[in-house]
């Protein structure tokens, strides 16, 4: 079937909520592993740092993706500049907000549970909130990087895509179609991958600060690219992942395995983390996120590429969400901490508090007043919900 120049690709936008919501169960999990993060459980338990490794694979890595294709497509429809500045004030502007209102919460509730600060909020966001930078001082972006990194790429690819989009038939293109052609060429583009997670991730820890954090820079700058280049190729690309999702199911069950394995030994101290080690694990880390991103592309583009009422409210929704969760997620972490019930009741309390809060605010608020709308990067409404009958 021909995938047409402007058709709606249904199967994105699911994506995107599907991996949003992913987003927030994952930030509740952070709560209760090892890994760093702002606020912790008063029980932490180191094994379900290994599920959270599956998703930690690819999540945001599909995201970028997924952003990439979607560039290409308001392209079509939009020059140069107009793109420019539909993205400073869809993405830059939820951004100033975000930092201004919504993260500063978060850090209130770190400084709090770590001794430093005991003053009511509104003295914290008048005298402490915008004092020196994150971690050391409390202006931060927080979860909010996502939208620093996707707008700096938006911008710096600009000058390619245009000329990718008005020369459809170039070298780089046709090139990238004969890799999408095939099951098993489509799996070279992990080698840019490759040599980031084997060269460059050693030297440069992700920090999400965007100066100096050049692993994620090429990493997910790279991916980005991919996503523009993927549904340039249009037909191509969607026929090999359609009928190949089970090949792709299979090397991504096999990856992961063998990923979580060597992850194992290294955590373990069975195996030391010398060169072999890294090279390997850094060989089927990216074979394994590829994987599940084309995995992931296959059975939604086969089962969910078609439009449903469902999908065009979480579609508006999904960005609010994204912005608003891990304040609330904080918020809830910081009242339960220090409670005695067990993982099972905080998590899920967590998980329908961030939900469920998060969607009154959505629906209440964000959603039917429309100077806040533009805040959490939504559209001026065609008319008020509150106006509309039901």
């Amino acid at each position: 079937m021909e995938i047409l120049e402007n058709e709606r690709r249904y199967d994105l936008d699911w994506i995107r909520v599907i991996a949003f919501g992913i987003l927030i169960l994952y930030h509740v999990g952070m709560f209760f592993v090892p890994w760093g993060w702002h606020i912790k459980n008063n029980q932490i338990y180191d094994w379900l740092t290994y599920p959270m490794m599956f998703p930690n694979q690819w999540r945001l890595s599909l995201l970028f993706v997924v952003s990439g294709m979607g560039t290409y497509f308001a392209l079509s429809k939009r020059t140069g500049w107009q793109f420019t500045k539909e993205r400073l004030i869809r993405l830059l502007l939820p951004l100033a907000f975000g930092m201004l209102v919504i993260v500063p919460p978060q850090v209130y509730f770190e400084r709090l549970d770590k001794g430093q600060y005991t003053g009511g909020y509104l003295s914290y966001w008048f005298s402490e909130a915008f004092v020196g930078v994150y971690p050391q001082g409390n202006l931060s972006w927080h979860h909010l990087w996502f939208l620093v990194y996707l707008l700096f790429f938006s911008l710096a690819f600009i000058p390619i895509f245009l000329y990718l989009r008005k020369n459809p038939e170039n070298a780089l293109l046709r090139f990238i179609k004969k890799l999408a052609s095939s099951p098993y060429t489509i799996y070279l583009l992990v080698f840019p991958l490759f040599i980031f997670e084997g060269f460059v991730e050693p030297f440069f820890n992700s920090t999400h600060a965007f100066i100096g954090d050049w692993f994620n820079l090429l990493h997910y700058g790279t991916l980005f690219f991919y996503g523009f280049l993927l549904i340039a190729v249009r037909q191509t690309f969607w026929q090999t992942i359609l009928n190949h999702r089970f090949k792709f199911l299979i090397m991504g069950v096999i990856n992961f395995s063998i990923f979580m394995f060597i992850k194992i030994q290294i955590r373990t101290g069975v195996w030391e983390d010398d060169y072999l080690v890294h090279f390997t694990e850094a060989f089927f880390k990216v074979i394994n996120l590829w994987s599940w991103i084309l995995v992931i592309f296959g059975f939604v583009a086969y089962y969910l590429n078609k439009p449903s009422s469902i999908l065009s409210y979480c579609n508006e929704a999904v960005y609010p969400f994204y912005i608003l969760h891990q304040t609330i997620t904080v918020a809830l972490g910081y009242y339960l901490k220090n409670t005695s019930m067990g993982l099972f009741l905080k998590f899920s309390l967590m998980s329908l508090g961030t939900l469920v809060i998060t969607w009154v605010l959505y629906e209440f608020l964000i959603r039917r007043i429309g100077f806040i709308r533009p805040f959490f990067g939504l559209k001026p409404a065609k008319s008020s919900p509150v106006m509309q009958k039901v």
